[in-house]
């Protein structure tokens, strides 16, 4: 039998495992820097509107403040009193998105799936960038459906950049 002999932990490794959990070590593989804080809902504007495209509302989040601030990567859009939020598409967890001040973010959301042979009306639905948020609501007859909107299965994109990128989004995960 042979005995190993195991190196040293280098000391910048030990200085790491030795440091308070909250403390930052710095890494030469360029790390993403942190995630800025939750953006306060008074400081968001929030926007829903008819798409071009059958059953699609855009919506759009806003940072009204003058810091950049987060915001949840998936909006959370819930229709009427049905049961839960659109589900994301690709499916997803809960993680930061940074919003610059001034900046926004958009998302497009299919509220009925194509293949449905059911469906229910609802009157209104509420848009929020963080599920923690109460949102704004938004009538169906101000988003172009004044007889209520088609809803079964619907799914939201992340958040994007720009509506042409949300579209893209939502086209690549079309049934």
């Amino acid at each position: 039998m042979r005995i190993r002999l195991v190196p040293a932990v280098p000391a910048v490794l030990a200085l790491a495992l030795l440091a308070p959990a909250g403390a930052a070590v710095a890494s030469s593989a360029g790390t993403a820097p942190p995630a800025p804080p939750a953006c306060r809902e008074s400081r968001l504007s929030v926007a829903a509107s008819a798409s071009d495209r059958p059953d699609t509302v855009r919506i759009s989040v806003t940072n009204r403040g003058t810091r950049a601030c987060s915001v949840d990567r998936v909006p959370t859009v819930v229709f009427g009193d049905l049961d839960g939020p659109a589900l994301p598409v690709p499916g997803a967890e809960s993680a930061p998105y940074r919003l610059p001040a001034g900046g926004s973010a958009h998302a497009a959301v299919r509220t009925l799936d194509p293949a449905a042979t059911e469906l229910r009306l609802v009157d209104r639905l509420t848009v929020a960038g963080d599920p923690a948020h109460r949102g704004r609501t938004f009538g169906a007859a101000s988003l172009g459906a004044p007889e209520g909107i088609r809803v079964w299965e619907p799914v939201t994109t992340w958040w994007h950049r720009s509506t042409a990128a949300a579209d893209a989004a939502l086209d690549r995960y079309a049934d």
